[in-house]
Order: C-alpha cells, then structure tokens, then sequence
C-alpha cells in the first residue's frame, strides 16, 4: 500500500511530500529519517488539530450543522450524497500521514524507559487516529499498515479486533501515565497539555469511555466491553477541562488555528471560502432559537446576528437558501472584518486561539451515558448538568480562556433551565425512561460539539438515533438529511464514507469490494 506522505526532517516541524512514496519509507537517502521524540511529538500533535478538522468538516455537512450558502453552485456530492471512491482519499492518507508520526515515537521509545510518557502518549493518540478512521471506513489496514516498505499491501483488519486492540493500548497507556518510575517529563514537547501527565491519563480514560460506549451496543463487543467496564479505572477519573492545541498558532500564513483559517480569514485578512461558502442549518438553528430549544446564551456566542438575522438554509436548496453574511462568517461573533477581526468568545475565538482535541462538556456527557445504562457507577443527572455547564463555559470562554462578568456560565445554565421549563431534553429530572435519557444526553453533545466536533456527533446519530429527525420529511426543521439526498435509507443518509480510490489501484488485492455508502455500516451502528 502506497500513499503521498509527508515524512518527518529532524530540525524542523516541516514535512516533505514524496510522490508514491511507501508508507514511512523515506525514498530520499539524503533526507534524515530520525529524530528525537521532543521534535517530532508537537509536529504530530499539531498535524492532529488539522486532521480533526478535515473529519469535523467532512462530517458537519451529513449530520446537519451546515448547509450550502446561496450563490455557490458545484455541490456535488455533498448535497446527493452520491459519493465516489475519490472523495476522501485526503482524509485516509492524512490519517495514516499522521498515524506514522506516533508509530515513530512509540517504536524509538519503546525499550527507554526515560521515554515511557513519550512512549504512552504515542499510543493514546494512535488510538485516537485509528477510531476516528474506523468511525468513517469500518475495516482498515492495522496489523501490517504501519510497516513502510517492509509491507506495502496490507491487509486489512476487522473493526471490531482494531477497535479491542486499541482498548489494549490505551489501558497499556495509562498504565504508564500513572506507574512508570524515573520518566522524563514531556516538557514543551507536549503542546496539548503542558507536560501534564495526569491529564494525558484522564484523556486516555476518556477516549477509552468513548470507544467502550459504542462497543457496548453492537452484539460482536458487548461483552468486551462489558469486561472492560468492569476493570475501569474510575478512580484515576475523566477530564475535566477541556483538552486543547496549540502549537503557538500566531497571525502567519498556514499557521493560524485551523478552525479560524478554514472558517474565518487567511493571515491577510481575505474571507476564507469554507466560511462563505457555508451557512448554519435550519435543523441545527432549532436547538437554539425557541423551536425546539430556547438557547439564548450559547446561541448569541455560537452565532452572529442571532437570533433574528443569522443566514440559516437547508442542506440541497440550491434555490432558495439565503447567501452567506457578506463581511463575516456566520460563526463569529466578534467585531471588525478581515485582518481587523477581533479575538472574542464563541467557536471562532481568534487566529492564535487553542485548537479543541475533546471538551470537557463531551467527556461528562460521556459519563452520563454510561451512568444511565450502568455500565459505570455515578449520578447521571449530576454529570449530564455538569456537561451542559462545560459547554457554557467553553463557548464563553475568550481566547486567553477567560470568561467575564457578561458571559457567566453558571448563571446561564440557571436562565436556560428556566427558559425550557418542560423540556426534558433541557431539564434532565424531567426523563421519565430510559430513552428520553439518552435523548437528553445525546442531543446535549450535539449542541456542545456544534461545529467543532461533527464527526462524533455523527458517530452518536447513528447509533442512537439521536438528536432525533423524523424520517424521509423534507421539512427543514425536522430533518437534517438533504433534500436532494440519493439515499436508499429511510432517514436518507449515508452511513459511512468510500475507501480512497488510491487502495484499489495501489492495494487491490485486499480493499474490501462492494462496500456501499447507505448499507454499508460501522460495527456499532444500529441498523
């Protein structure tokens, strides 16, 4: 299996671009193909805030949190559906691009000891990689994709094996966070949390709840994972603050915060065409303006002109769909324009903002899940209100992680259950079973990973059917599906993305065949 890779240079955090370059063979003898663990760790940690970006914008077109803008034309798939094996080539070779950066620094620290926090985090992010790759493509080279030359046509494992092996790493991983003796610490390696090595251990038992939680309802990895809920760790607990990037994003070309390069402004100061191109689904607008959900807090830091003058279309109307604001994307709500834009609260906090890996509103909503269903013991009302709280806070939070008297979280939280006094999908103590719990919970985390988090929300809509749409309608408030979906499916969405069309040219003898975008589904997807 051949990929274009970009392979690490030991000085630098720059990587080259080989043309039907092997997967980590460095065809350029006269290229370095080493490096300390300190160099390359924050390039690899930095590539995985674009990465996640690339599956949050994949993603925000299917499950509703976006809609093409009036204007633009050349949609394509991304109102049909209808999607080729060409579409995501960049999303599978970014993954494995990325992918050989950690297996680099587990491999080079595994038998150091002095290494063991470089050696723990190499895995946790793999695991982190792998499940986003699984989530979108099911069956996914594993065992053999990581060997360069050595194996250029590996075979692919079953979802199920690599989604328990990665389990495997994770408590390996967290092992050595919390028992390895004589470590060196990550220093400024570690540009996600600072050196701080107990958070990296709440990180991975978090990422592993989230992998369990899917595991749990699929009949192949119940009792997996039943097992590994038995033998957590709750003692070491979940994170609580939210997990973030930043390499030292400054106002420099290619090096701003990702989320505001795509979505907000190049360095100097012309629209970015995602942000123009793009405008908040109607679907999505109803958790917030009083349709569904009264939000004014989160909606006035989420969008621009809200409530009354955000543009807001459904997914398909290449007719009618109004066209994007004509100085601001519709997801900053800040003042100035153009290189005079200034850092604010909300998603797009600023060209030096941190980069979000996971929130803290995920990882207590995650918890509320598993409390609910009793794979783990705890209170969920307490970690659902707790959730809703974090998601307050990360929205009101300015770009230096401040918050003011204006944007007080806790007071708002307050306003919100008061504003939705008989919605339980608000006040959780209103749940009167099983299934509205998860609906509360599930449809919670829709609204905390609007627009940063797509791909997992993604994930969640299609095992649980929440946040809830009522199938087939073309009614913009009750379904995110497009109106000009080629769906075969009752909901008229797709369930998974095509395999990249340079494995049937490069590793044709072991890409799965007849693999079909609507019947096609992940492991853990309800049918």
């Amino acid at each position: 299996m051949k990929y274009i890779l970009r392979l690490i240079i030991i000085a630098s955090f720059i990587s080259l671009t080989s043309c039907e370059s092997f997967l980590g063979d460095n065809v350029n003898p006269n290229s370095a193909t080493s490096a300390t663990p300190e160099l390359v760790l924050p390039n690899a940690l930095t590539r995985t805030a674009g990465l996640l970006l690339s599956y949050n914008a994949s993603a925000q077109w299917i499950n509703g949190y976006t809609a093409n803008a009036g204007g633009f034309g050349g949609w394509g798939a991304t109102v049909t559906y209808n999607m080729t094996t060409s579409d995501y080539n960049g999303l599978w070779s970014g993954t494995y691009d990325d992918l050989i950066n950690y297996e680099y620094i587990e491999t080079t620290t595994a038998e150091d000891p002095s290494k063991a926090y470089f050696n723990a985090v190499a895995k946790v992010m793999k695991a982190y990689d792998y499940a986003m790759l699984v989530d979108v493509f099911g069956d996914v080279p594993y065992s053999e994709a990581l060997e360069g030359a050595e194996n250029v046509t590996p075979t692919y494992d079953s979802q199920t094996a690599i989604y328990q092996d990665l389990v495997t790493q994770l408590n390996a991983a967290i092992d050595l966070f919390t028992n390895s003796t004589g470590a060196n610490g990550l220093g400024s390696a570690d540009v996600m949390f600072g050196g701080d090595v107990t958070k990296w251990a709440k990180f991975a038992n978090t990422l592993k709840l989230r992998m369990l939680l899917k595991m749990a309802g699929a009949s192949e990895t119940s009792a997996f994972a039943s097992s590994e809920f038995a033998s957590m760790n709750t003692s070491l607990g979940f994170l609580t603050t939210d997990a973030k990037i930043n390499p030292g994003y400054i106002a420099t070309a290619g090096k701003q915060n990702p989320l505001w390069e795509r979505y907000h402004s190049n360095a100097a100061g012309s629209l970015a065409g995602s942000g123009r191109s793009a405008i908040p689904s109607i679907y999505t607008y109803t958790f917030y303006d009083g349709t569904k959900i009264l939000d004014l807090g989160r909606g006035a830091a989420t969008y621009r002109n809200f409530p009354t003058n955000t543009p807001i279309g459904q997914l398909g109307n290449l007719i009618d769909n109004p066209a994007a604001l004509g100085s601001q994307t519709a997801w900053f709500v800040g003042t100035g324009t153009g290189a005079n834009a200034v850092a604010t609260i909300g998603l797009l906090k600023g060209r030096t903002a941190d980069f979000p890996i996971m929130l803290a509103a995920e990882s207590y909503l995650l918890q509320a899940e598993a409390y609910m269903k009793g794979y783990l013991s705890g209170d969920d009302m307490a970690a659902f209100e707790m959730g809703v709280t974090a998601s307050f806070r990360y929205l009101y939070e300015d770009i230096n992680g401040s918050t003011s008297e204006d944007w007080d979280p806790e007071t708002d939280v307050a306003l919100y259950k008061e504003d939705n006094p008989d919605n339980y999908l608000v006040n959780y103590s209103l749940a009167s079973s099983p299934e509205e719990k998860l609906e509360a919970i599930i449809t919670q985390k829709y609204i905390a990973l609007n627009f940063v988090g797509a791909h997992e929300t993604w994930a969640d809509f299609r095992r649980t059917g929440y946040p809830a749409i009522v199938n087939g309608s073309t009614n913009p408030e009750l379904s995110f599906a497009s109106i000009l979906s080629s769906s075969t499916r009752a909901d008229r969405l797709p369930v998974r993305y095509l395999y990249a069309s340079s494995e049937f040219q490069l590793n044709p003898e072991n890409v799965p065949t007849g693999i079909n975008q609507f019947t096609s589904t992940i492991f853990w997807q309800a049918q």
